[in-house]
């Protein structure tokens, strides 16, 4: 890490951040930062290049030189994010991808890689939908892939049971896949590129079969007795159910196409759908998979790093926390560059109504989505940091928001609007959908992507309660009381929150003080006191903190463990001045750590991923986190020293 002289002060740092994050705005307004995710972005595309049957040779060798550049463990594994243990589904698509592109099995790195495999336990420990893919291919037996079936869409959503009580991003992963499924295609490949050998002791003559679960007596068991009954359904010929489900699930893709940069705007659902279409019967050259195809390739970056994919673009979720963060830390709310992002902003707002509105159907729209383009997936968490944003940019001095112009107060009141619309009844707030917790979704035998539902969260929930502050929603507004109840609730016992977007007792922690300072809630209470002592508690030797995505699967061993990072140092400061402790010598040292390990082009230097997609499946590395949150941390505290608001 390159780091600044320790004399730098704060006002020096900021002064640095805000040049470096000013000169990167696109020349409309916005700000849009690489987003980097694991392995399987580059391996599944190489996957769908040779679905689609002519692929592009020298991109994929591109892609796979990048995974086994960058990626590949010293035990010859590939992990979920840097620094992880080797996950078998990750290992297993780079070994396969890596054969498609021509590389020997004999190659060292490729044996070191299949010895991994093995020992953790070979090809038939993989996910679902890693299943699926080599099924594909004829690298698995279908009879070993969980049953998706297309009838899912017929199901009325009276019933318990129906896809918009899945999350949003299972939907969209799901009904494309059940298109996969029903023709069970087998693209052939060339024996070379077999993988048998993944399989310990050898590929089973009689084909794979799901595993019963413990105990015997469970819903896990129950669905697989249902999976096996629609695995002899499937093979009813000339089935008029199947056909007709079938056509309503491409009817719902293309529904779902309108308004979007991809089904979803996000790359496994995208890869999905251009499978499943063609698997309908569409032509690869059909307008609806072109607009798929397009929106991928967009997401190829290919420079002096390599060849890669991003999961999505992330420009209004990177726009509205620059905006937060150049205006809190002294940038003119006024200033043209400042306004042009707000204008930017205000008109990725949504006119349509998206799945969301099955739950909440007498609910305007008005929420911001994440992409660049998404009308149908707006969610709460970007469209509390747009309203925060706009409010910081048209109402600097706590003016009555009411009286802004007439496109700018009807924005922020039709985004109101929508937010309190989509409150569960637990009282905090999702990402996309209302009260979106059945459990039972959890135990199907194709949820272990761990993202079957969607339910309240203490980080959103806490940055609802910090957008509802800016426009005078107080502790006596029904509302805000259900929703500080129910992040009082899910406090853990240590004092810390659990993360669900950011790594993440971190993440929690942070954004629950300062949604709660932000409402109102006394900083004497409990609450509030616990969470500070746990922060000042995990910080490091260094006056940073720090944490892995392992938290999330040994809380016990690994909560608020790690090497020092910009962002989740920026979040534990940002904490404990939300609890009024801004002052302490746990709060300066945080501050000074910030601003030693400045890089003198005003930027800061983090490798680690402090993003969350699915968690114990799918992390994320925001490459301007590093930047905007210590500029948001150094940004405010030095205004608030200078008598600022």
């Amino acid at each position: 890490m390159v780091a600044t002289k320790l004399d730098v002060t704060p006002e020096t740092a900021v002064r640095r951040a805000t040049a470096w994050l000013l000169e990167r705005q696109r020349p409309d307004g916005h700000w849009c930062g690489e987003l980097e995710g694991d392995t399987i972005l580059e391996t599944e595309y190489a996957m769908l290049l040779h679905f689609l049957g002519d692929p592009d040779e020298g991109l994929v060798r591109r892609l796979v030189d990048t995974v086994f550049a960058h990626w590949q463990n010293a035990d010859g594994g590939f992990p979920q994010y840097p620094g992880g243990p080797s996950d078998v589904s990750c290992s297993v698509k780079a070994y396969f991808a890596a054969k498609l592109a021509g590389r020997p099995g004999q190659a060292p790195e490729m044996a070191r890689l299949r010895e991994r495999i093995l020992a953790l336990g070979g090809i038939t420990r993989c996910n679902t939908f890693t299943k699926l893919h080599l099924a594909v291919f004829g690298q698995y037996d279908w009879s070993g892939v969980p049953t998706i079936p297309a009838e899912l869409v017929l199901l009325p959503r009276r019933l318990y049971l129906n896809i918009y009580e899945m999350s949003s991003w299972s939907r969209c992963l799901i009904m494309p896949l059940a298109l996969v499924n029903a023709a069970k295609p087998c693209r052939a490949v060339a024996p070379e590129a077999s993988i048998d050998e993944l399989y310990v002791g050898g590929r089973p003559p009689g084909g794979a079969r799901l595993e019963w679960a413990a105990p015997a007596i469970s819903w896990r068991n129950a669905f697989l007795v249902i999976d096996r009954l629609l695995k002899v359904y499937d093979r009813i010929p000339r089935n008029p159910l199947r056909a007709y489900a079938i056509r309503r699930v491409v009817e719902w893709i293309h529904a779902h196409q309108l308004g979007s940069a991809g089904v979803g705007a996000i790359f496994p659902a995208m890869t999905h759908t251009v499978m499943g279409l063609i698997c309908s019967g569409t032509p690869a050259a059909a307008p609806t998979v072109q607009h798929e195809l397009e929106h991928l390739r967009s997401l190829i970056l290919d420079d002096e790093r390599g060849c890669r994919l991003q999961p999505c673009l992330s420009p209004v979720w990177d726009t509205a926390i620059a905006i937060n963060a150049l205006v809190e830390s002294g940038t003119p709310p006024n200033d043209d560059r400042v306004r042009q992002a707000a204008r930017w902003l205000r008109d990725k707002q949504t006119a349509s109504k998206g799945d969301w509105a099955v739950k909440a159907p007498t609910a305007r729209p008005g929420g911001w989505y994440f992409e660049y383009e998404n009308e149908l997936y707006p969610d709460i968490d970007d469209t509390a940091m747009v309203l925060m944003a706009l409010h910081k940019v048209y109402c600097p001095h706590g003016e009555d928001w009411r009286k802004c112009a007439p496109q700018v107060s009807q924005a922020m009141e039709r985004a109101l609007q929508w937010l309190l619309a989509m409150q569960n009844r637990d009282g905090g707030w999702a990402s996309f959908d209302r009260n979106n917790s059945k459990r039972i979704f959890e135990t199907v035998p194709y949820a272990d992507h761990n993202a079957m539902l969607d339910p309240s969260t203490s980080d959103i929930t806490a940055r609802v309660l910090e957008a509802l502050a800016c426009y005078g929603y107080t502790l006596n507004d029904r509302p805000v009381r259900r929703a500080v109840q129910f992040v009082e609730r899910d406090q853990c016992g240590d004092g810390s929150w659990f993360g669900r977007w950011g790594v993440n007792y971190l993440y929690g922690t942070w954004q629950a003080l300062r949604g709660l300072d932000a409402i109102g809630y006394p900083r004497s209470r409990p609450a509030m006191k616990r969470g500070a002592d746990w922060l000042e508690a995990v910080q490091n030797t260094d006056g940073g903190w720090g944490e892995t995505c392992r938290s999330y699967e040994l809380p016990e061993l690994y909560k608020a463990k790690g090497g020092s990072t910009p962002s989740q140092t920026a979040w534990a400061v940002m904490g404990l001045a939300a609890a009024g402790r801004d002052g302490t010598e746990a709060a300066q040292r945080g501050i000074r750590h910030l601003c030693s390990t400045q890089r003198p082009d005003g930027t800061w230097d983090e490798a680690a991923f402090t993003g969350t997609g699915f968690p114990k499946v799918f992390y994320l590395r925001y490459h301007y986190y590093r930047h905007y949150f210590p500029l948001l941390a150094l940004g405010r505290l030095t205004r608030t020293e200078h008598g600022a608001p």
